[in-house]
């Protein structure tokens, strides 16, 4: 069983780990006390912990785009995927942005990410669009309602 939770000071070895491999630890503790603000760029955002047996796993983004819809985004760390993680946590994810009271879940996935899109897909997801993001990748565009 899995459990989403924010991240805290005791988790900075394992993000150094698997995320924020150049950063310092003071720098990773930095982001984590903007992480906890649950704000970025004036909206609701959180970054959650997957959780199994007290090992974090990957993490979870909740993201604010207007007041009904949030941004749902998983990453699991390369040593625990195919292991059903991100779908348990993405569920989780999405209930409980749904009690927040957002209608709709959408996601952002590069067209070349086969195992996000059979994820999201599996979870409901339905495809919406195609487009060029910011950083020039072509992506796809899935939404779900809550």
């Amino acid at each position: 069983m899995i459990i989403l939770r924010s991240f805290n000071d005791d988790d900075i070895s394992t993000l150094k780990k698997n995320i924020f491999t150049d950063k310092s630890s003071e720098e990773i503790y930095s982001v984590l006390k903007e992480w906890n603000t649950f704000t970025f760029n004036g909206k609701y955002f959180e970054m959650l912990a997957i959780v199994e047996d007290d090992n974090v796993v990957g993490s979870v983004s909740l993201y604010q785009h207007n007041d009904y819809i949030i941004s749902a985004g998983p990453e699991i760390f390369s040593e625990y995927r195919r292991n059903g993680y991100a779908y348990k946590a993405m569920k989780q994810a999405c209930e409980y942005a749904k009690k927040q009271g957002y209608k709709i879940a959408t996601a952002q996935i590069r067209k070349n990410n086969t195992a996000s899109i059979r994820l999201h897909e599996k979870l409901g997801f339905v495809l919406d669009c195609e487009l060029i993001n910011k950083q020039g990748n072509e992506i796809y565009i899935y939404i779900k309602l809550l």
